[in-house]
């Protein structure tokens, strides 16, 4: 595995839950393997669970990692071919990815969608740009539009429970879209359809009229605008706030889909799982948030299971596409 963007960059999906799961049951097993390599992590937009879960994934791994707030410590990038830079922006997307190549084996790169241009956002042009001039593997710490981590970690965290409760059928994962005062991007939405889509799942996504994803994402998906119906026999229940794609940016006013009580006891018993950060009472009631059902603590967890198993899988691509049991003498500790 080159880059790690999208399913897209995966040799398997349920292959690779398979091998964080494996992670997870001995995360120090390959605690060599990153030895004199570094990973660089720069953030256009603010981090706590993506920004320390990589980093401790990276150095149990015995990776060096050098971290950089770009929007404020770099200069501002231009990303257009062959404009005139007489303007704000002092360097080329060019010559700083390439740049930042020459110091990192391996770059993760977080950016955020401006929500003002859906085209522009869907580009991804920071992740795109960078795996174009870095020359070396870029993992998405979140795009405009995707955020891989967090799906590989939800799918990881849905396994795990599924594990522990000898669960064999097939679960009932739902998605449902829940009340915001801001407008945000669609990123962790979308992404957790894209990667769901290759497991054995049965997934509905549940929204007001006015909140459906973009169609890139969602064919194929059942799609129930009845939050109560949707939520009948759920065995997990993921709840998410996004912004409009058809009416791009806007903020979708219903209150009444907040996360409740009342609403989970319409389920199998579902767990309850959120990305984090959540604002309480809002999108999910505090005695969802603190009762048993929830596990948003322990999804968090595995965000440095997830970012483990990735790493390992980029460093063996470096380390010329040799397996795991190739290197497993030297590296066990």
């Amino acid at each position: 595995m080159k880059h790690f963007t999208a399913p897209s960059d995966v040799p398997g999906v349920p292959e690779l839950v398979q091998k964080a799961l494996n992670v997870k049951r001995n995360p120090r097993r390959y605690a060599q393997l990153g030895k004199d390599k570094t990973l660089g992590l720069f953030f256009f937009n603010p981090s706590l669970r993506t920004r320390l879960s990589t980093q401790k994934a990276a150095q149990t791994l015995g990776m060096s990692v050098m971290m950089m707030n770009f929007n404020k410590d770099g200069w501002q990038l231009e990303t257009e071919e062959g404009v005139v830079m007489d303007g704000g922006k002092a360097e080329h997307v060019k010559e700083a990815a390439a740049v930042v190549g020459q110091y990192c084996d391996i770059i993760g790169l977080r950016t955020f969608a401006k929500l003002e241009n859906a085209a522009e956002d869907y580009k991804e042009t920071f992740i795109q740009q960078f795996k174009q001039y870095a020359g070396v593997p870029v993992i998405s710490l979140e795009s405009e539009i995707r955020h891989p981590l967090q799906s590989l970690t939800d799918l990881l965290t849905i396994e795990d429970y599924r594990i522990k409760n000898s669960q064999t059928h097939k679960p009932k994962v739902v998605l449902t879209w829940a009340p915001h005062v801001k407008a945000l991007p669609q990123a962790v939405a979308n992404s957790f359809v894209e990667w769901t889509k290759q497991m054995d799942y049965d997934l509905t996504i549940t929204h007001p009229q006015g909140a459906e994803l973009s169609t890139e994402f969602t064919e194929g998906v059942n799609i129930e605008y009845d939050q109560k119906k949707a939520l009948q026999d759920a065995d997990f229940v993921y709840v998410k706030n996004w912004s409009s794609f058809a009416n791009y940016g806007q903020v979708i006013g219903a209150p009444d889909w907040t996360i409740t009580a009342e609403k989970m006891a319409l389920t199998n018993e579902a767990r309850l799982m959120h990305c984090l950060p959540v604002r309480r009472n809002l999108v999910v009631a505090d005695e969802v948030l603190d009762s048993p059902q929830s596990i948003v603590i322990e999804q968090a967890g595995n965000r440095e299971i997830a970012a483990q198993a990735v790493l390992q899988e980029i460093l063996l691509h470096l380390n010329s596409g040799k397996s795991l049991s190739d290197l497993s003498e030297s590296l066990i500790i």
